[in-house]
Order: structure tokens, then C-alpha cells, then sequence
């Protein structure tokens, strides 16, 4: 495709997601269903091209109001993930010109702070407060980059080195993430979906911090377990293979539609004992008549999701303070509701894949000051017997909670807690 034609394809997606009517993924899929005729090359440069726009939105927003031409052009133009000598094929003299300028700009070692983070201010502020300044740079400048690709291999199926040499005899390499007993990490984000081993469901992808969720929930062979916000249901797969297909695992969400994409996923990877249940609330007669009877829940809260900006830029900016308060009530009542299903000497585990305290330690410490019936657990300890390398790296100080950072820990940033019912 000509270089002229591809810009002006970016740009309309800019202007689409910029709007932040729909989340940015959904946003990309939809445009790229109604221009059929790009190639995966194209789709590649325009994604990453929106997304880069959505990354560092302030800067060039500040650099756009010295160029000419539409907003969402000069956006594309700063932000196309594409060489700089293939873009200047579409521009005219003058911006090519502003375009070289731009880029010195960017380069410029004094840039003020809200254009060299790119994060809103109700964000740096709670982030500033947990880390040290040399540490907050690092993890701004971590949410900036975007994601590697991580595979949680099948264990109910092959091994990790089975599937990690399969993929390399089909041009694929990986290696094993560093934390995750379960994962691949991959060179590049190649076409995973048409290989075989996708289709067999020896692997399935998911972000090494996800995969640690479900290794700390430590499900076993005929237990009963809940995922209380299944999605997708990404964990619940995790589980199942933990599990190794016995037990029975209930996987809860009050949206049919994620459970529904859980179908084919299931259908692939092996299972037979989760039972996906679609709620009304997390209060709904299905989930009551649990009660007492569950080994182990897990909670994956439903949360703002800012552990995630390397590949979900655009929640920064549809966030906000009034939609963190909101969803720290409903994740309060979520727990709640969720920590009635487990039986004595029963584990819970609440989770979120947010930053912010106020969606992680103070949501567990209120259960603490309300509940007496449950015992906090290390966190730091659980792992340690899961035989992972320095759990007290990926803990709070106190060893209490699960913490990872994108720029410690090279995953998305989790939170989880961790409780054992007293029998």
C-alpha cells in the first residue's frame, strides 16, 4: 500500500479511538473488519501506530498545535510506527520539515514531566506515593512500551519444552518467563491462531503476571473451585489444568457474552470439569446455594485496569477518580459475596491487575477489619512453597501481598491477597 493511503487509513483510526466511545482492541477489530483489503502488514502499522498515539497522547498533542492539517493527521504522522524515510513519501515539504523538528523535540532531554509520562495527574499522584522517584520514572517509562507476548502452555496436555520446540521448528522462538513455571515468552507477535498447536490447545495466551494468579490460587486434583470473575476465562483454564480435569470448577461472570468466548477455548484445551455460570449479581441464587462448599475462589476483580497500560493505553484516559470510587464499592461486594463460598480451611484469593491501593490494600484490609472468620496468609510464604525463585521480590515489604510491577517484573502489574478460612 502506498505510504499516502496508509496514513490517511491511520489517521481515520486515530480520530475512532480517540473518541473513547469503545475500548481501543475492540476499536482496531472493528475497523480492520471493515477494510478487508489490508494486509497483515498494514494492520500491524496502523494498530501499533493507534496505539502510540494512545501512549503518548500528551506529547503530541502538545507537538500537533505547531503543524498544519487535520488534528487526527498530525497524531498519526507523530505517532506512525513505520520508518521515518516510508512516511515522509506521503508528507509535503512543510511537514516534513515539522515532522524532523517534532522529533528533536522528543529527544530533548528537559521535556516537562506530564509530557515525558504521559499519564494523567490523578494517576501520578497514588504512584508517587508508593515509589521512590527513581522508581516511579521507571515504571512510567515501562507503561509506555508495549507487551511481550506471553503463552501459558497446556501442562493437562505437553510440557513447556515439548511446545516451546514445536514452535521453534515452525519459525517460532521463545523462551521460558523468568517467574511463571507455565509460560513462554515469544520474539515478536507472530500469527499464533493458524498454527496447530494453537488449534490443539497446547498453549493459550496470557500475561506471565495472570499465570501466577492461578499458581497461587494452587487448585488441586478433585477439589471444588469458583472463578468468581471468570471473563473470558483465561485463569479458569489455568485452573483446569491444575486441577488435571478432576474436581469441579465453576466459572462465574455476570456478562454471558466473556463466558461465551470461553467455549472455544474450552473446547480446545482439553477440559471437561469447568461449568461456566452466567450471574445476575454477585448475590444471585446460583452463586448462594455454593455456600460453604468451595476449596478454593478466586477473584479477579472487575478494576480500572492500570496495571495493564503497556497493552491497554487507552484505559488511562477512560478512567477517572469518580470510576475508581465506583469500582472500589463493587469490589467490596464482590469479596464479600465471594468469601461466603468458601468452606472452612478453604482459600481465597481477591486480585486486580490496577496499581492503585485504594482498589488493592485497602479493599483487603477493610475484609480484614469486617471479617473474623478469615486468617491472612503471606503471600510471600505460598510462593516460596510453589518453589518460586525469591517470592519476597514479587511481595509487598511485609511479604503479605502479591505486588508485580512492569518495570521490576517485566509482567503487567498484579495485586493479590491472599486468606484461609478458619474451620
Amino acid at each position: 500500500m502506498h505510504p499516502k493511503a496508509l496514513l490517511d487509513h491511520a489517521a481515520e483510526l486515530t480520530l475512532r479511538a480517540l473518541r473513547f466511545e469503545h475500548p481501543a482492541d475492540a476499536v482496531v477489530s472493528r475497523y480492520f473488519r471493515e477494510q478487508r483489503a489490508l494486509g497483515p502488514r498494514e494492520r500491524a502499522t496502523l494498530a501499533e501506530t493507534t496505539y502510540a498515539v494512545l501512549r503518548r497522547k500528551p506529547l503530541y498533542e502538545h507537538l500537533a498545535r505547531s503543524g498544519q492539517g487535520g488534528r487526527q493527521r498530525r497524531l498519526a504522522i507523530l505517532g506512525f510506527q513505520a520508518p521515518r524515510d516510508f512516511l515522509k513519501q506521503a508528507l509535503t515539504e512543510p511537514e516534513k520539515a515539522w515532522v524532523d523538528a517534532c522529533d528533536a523535540a522528543m529527544r530533548a532531554p528537559d521535556l516537562p514531566e506530564p509530557l515525558r509520562h504521559n499519564l494523567p495527574a490523578w494517576v501520578v499522584a497514588p504512584l508517587r506515593e508508593q515509589l521512590p522517584e527513581h522508581e516511579f520514572e521507571a515504571l512510567a517509562a515501562a507503561l509506555l512500551e508495549s507487551a511481550p507476548l506471553d503463552l501459558r502452555v497446556n501442562t493437562l496436555l505437553q510440557k513447556r519444552e515439548q511446545v516451546a520446540e514445536s514452535l521453534r521448528r515452525q519459525g517460532v522462538n521463545s523462551v521460558p518467563t523468568p517467574l511463571s513455571p507455565w509460560g513462554l515468552r515469544l520474539a515478536g507477535k507472530p500469527a499464533l491462531q493458524k498454527l496447530e498447536l494453537f488449534t490443539q490447545g497446547a498453549f493459550e495466551v496470557q500475561d506471565e503476571g495472570s499465570q501466577l494468579l492461578a499458581l497461587l490460587v494452587d487448585a488441586r486434583r478433585g477439589e471444588m473451585v469458583a472463578d468468581f470473575c471468570a471473563g473470558a476465562g483465561g485463569k479458569t483454564l489455568a485452573l483446569g489444568a491444575s486441577m488435571r480435569n478432576t474436581g469441579r470448577l465453576y466459572a462465574f461472570d455476570v456478562s454471558a457474552k466473556r463466558l461465551d468466548a470461553l467455549k472455544p477455548r474450552l473446547a480446545r484445551s482439553g477440559l471437561s470439569n469447568v461449568h461456566p455460570v452466567a450471574i445476575a449479581h454477585e448475590r444471585d441464587d446460583r452463586v448462594r446455594r455454593l455456600r460453604g462448599k468451595m476449596d478454593r475462589v478466586l477473584i479477579d476483580a472487575p478494576c480500572s485496569g492500570l496495571g495493564t497500560l503497556r497493552r491497554n493505553p487507552d484505559l488511562k484516559w477512560r478512567q477517572s477518580p469518580e470510576a475508581v470510587t465506583e469500582l472500589v464499592a463493587k469490589q467490596q461486594a464482590i469479596l464479600d459475596s465471594a468469601a461466603r463460598l468458601v468452606k472452612p480451611g478453604g482459600r481465597l484469593v481477591y486480585a486486580t491487575c490496577s496499581l492503585l491501593q485504594a482498589e488493592n490494600e485497602a479493599v483487603a484490609e477493610a475484609f480484614d477489619a469486617a471479617q473474623s472468620d478469615f486468617a491472612p496468609l503471606a503471600v510471600s510464604e505460598l510462593l516460596g512453597e510453589l518453589k518460586l525463585a525469591e517470592p519476597a521480590a514479587l511481595c509487598t515489604p511485609d511479604g503479605r501481598f502479591l505486588r508485580l510491577w512492569p518495570h521490576r517484573h517485566g509482567s503487567d502489574g498484579f495485586f493479590a491477597a491472599v486468606w484461609q478460612r478458619r474451620g
